[in-house]
């Protein structure tokens, strides 16, 4: 992509880019102050005393979660929001979060969770494992090879762990089998059901494999020109955690896709390549439709791709323009016109949402700082409005006081205004220690953030919340 740097050092793209604007000031009271602060003593229903936004637990059970940030948790209309808990996939009605009437409705039991785009019903797995949670299909099974078309069978078996597919309506809570469908990542006409294939070489021989990558010590790659004494313990864990990702690119095994043809059982392999590929999830309108990602060192890997479910048209959708360059952490919206990402110029150093309209690659930026910075990002429906879910300082933004739900109303300039939704100095990030990802969605109506939280004082036990968008009057 085209760029160009203006006078004052602000980045500009070839696509509709957001300036950077003033960010405000952040509460006075540091993060590690607040972490000591006792835990609110009703945790159902509070205003955060730094930010004056209400919180709202949804969840009855300890042990419950939102979706994956990029899962789809929400009716087609929009009046009904999903969430997992230890007895089953659970429902809330959105117009009464808050209210004196809101009510959790246990739908129905399975993993794997996922709204449908044009029905009531939710896609879950019965019977065995996750079945496709978080962008992972179930295990193949042998293909015959078809080097013509790909390799073509029929479909035998269920997903991860042999489990089936069932769609569940929300309101009825009536049960249907999908017939053929591996795990829960089906497209938004209901056709097509996608499945990590073989760990085999494209049998075509038209994807060869790429050279080995030089080892790079992470530290020098992140720290460059420091020794390990001279980091924080969160940053050396960060770097720990990097070596980990980068061994695993040097030389990546193949890789391939499964899309079976829900009505006729009949599947296709393709999508060869030699990656670790995940965070698979339909575009929201175009069925024929995927986005992926490339795990492994966002630095250093070409993270996110989209391929059509005939096996062709695998385009990468952000070229990196400088070393250090990451994305990652990327979603649909909600029209299914773009891809948004996390996007970092380079590194640690300077943050944006962006997103990249898949018509015409161009791009839109708009800046936020450290402390704004979360693991997740996602959008309202209109794209008006950003979340963020913060961060420790052992994430990559390494911010101090980063540990805030945040949300972004993007403004008529082109810029976004941030403003603090709750304080998250007590919740426990680190997922590689026991932690958990908030995963924050916005609900359709623009009222509420939605997240997982930790606020009643025990680390171990987490709930979904939701935090009102506008503080209280």
């Amino acid at each position: 992509m085209k760029m160009t740097w203006c006078v004052f050092g602000i980045l500009i793209s070839t696509g509709v880019t957001a300036l950077a604007q003033q960010q405000p000031a952040p509460p006075e009271v540091a993060q590690s102050v607040r972490a000591q602060t006792p835990a609110p003593t009703n945790d159902r229903d509070w205003v955060d005393p730094y930010t004056g936004h209400r919180i709202v637990r949804l969840s009855e059970e300890g042990g419950s979660s939102t979706l994956y940030f990029h899962d789809n948790s929400y009716t087609p209309e929009g009046d009904k929001l999903i969430f997992n808990t230890p007895s089953g996939v659970a429902a809330v009605e959105v117009a009464k979060i808050g209210a004196p009437d809101q009510k959790m409705e246990i739908i129905t039991q399975g993993g794997g969770a996922n709204m449908a785009r044009r029905s009531r019903e939710v896609y879950v797995t019965a019977g065995g494992g996750r079945g496709g949670g978080r962008g992972r299909g179930g295990p193949a099974t042998q293909t015959q090879d078809q080097p013509a078309t790909g390799p073509v069978t029929q479909l035998g078996g269920g997903g991860r762990g042999s489990a089936s597919v069932v769609a569940v309506n929300v309101d009825t809570k009536a049960q249907r089998p999908v017939p053929n469908a591996t795990g829960t990542i089906i497209n938004c006409d209901e056709t097509i059901s996608y499945q990590r294939g073989p760990s085999a070489e494209d049998p075509t021989g038209k994807t060869p494999r790429p050279a080995t990558r030089p080892y790079a010590s992470q530290m020098q790659r992140m720290f460059p020109g420091k020794k390990p004494e001279d980091l924080t313990a969160e940053q050396r864990y960060s770097v720990q955690k990097e070596e980990g990702l980068a061994r695993g690119t040097l030389n990546p095994s193949p890789a391939s896709f499964i899309f079976a043809n829900l009505k006729t059982g009949v599947r296709l392999t393709c999508g060869y390549q030699y990656a670790n590929p995940d965070h698979q999830q339909f575009n929201p309108k175009d069925p024929s439709l995927l986005l992926f990602a490339h795990e492994g060192t966002w630095h250093e890997v070409d993270r996110t791709w989209t391929i059509r479910t005939d096996g062709t048209d695998m385009k990468l959708m952000h070229q990196r323009t400088m070393d250090m360059e990451i994305n990652g952490h990327e979603w649909w919206s909600w029209d299914g016109k773009t891809v948004w990402s996390d996007l970092q110029t380079p590194r640690s150093e300077d943050f944006w949402i962006a997103g990249v309209n898949i018509a015409t690659m161009k791009e839109t930026r708009y800046h936020i700082t450290r402390d704004t910075w979360g693991v997740h990002f996602n959008s309202s429906r209109d794209d008006t409005m950003f979340s963020s879910d913060g961060g420790d300082s052992s994430q990559v933004s390494y911010a101090t006081n980063g540990m805030w739900m945040n949300l972004f109303r993007v403004q008529p300039d082109g810029t976004v205004k941030h403003e603090w939704l709750a304080d998250m100095s007590k919740h426990h990030y680190v997922t590689g220690q026991g932690g958990v990802e908030p995963n924050a969605s916005i609900t359709p109506d623009k009222k509420w953030v939605i997240f997982t939280g930790q606020f009643n004082g025990d680390r171990s036990v987490r709930q979904v919340y939701a935090v009102s968008t506008d503080k209280v009057k």
